[in-house]
């Protein structure tokens, strides 16, 4: 399961499909060091992202 306290680094490792969601919301530094140094609550927030909705998306497509 996925969770906002989670890297983006770290959900992208598990579950590399969700790059899609994370694009889609406008989140398009999947790459860049604050991708494994922040939170995707914090990621979110600083994108103008609902966090809630985020990892709900995120969810639907990982692989547990």
């Amino acid at each position: 399961m996925i969770t906002k306290e989670m890297t983006i680094a770290e959900v992208l490792t598990r579950s590399p499909q969700t790059a899609v969601v994370f694009l889609s919301a406008g989140m398009d530094c999947l790459e860049c060091p604050s991708a494994r140094a922040e939170s995707i609550e914090d990621a979110a927030e600083a994108h103008g992202v609902d966090v809630e909705a985020l990892i709900h998306q995120l969810n639907r497509l990982a692989v547990h």
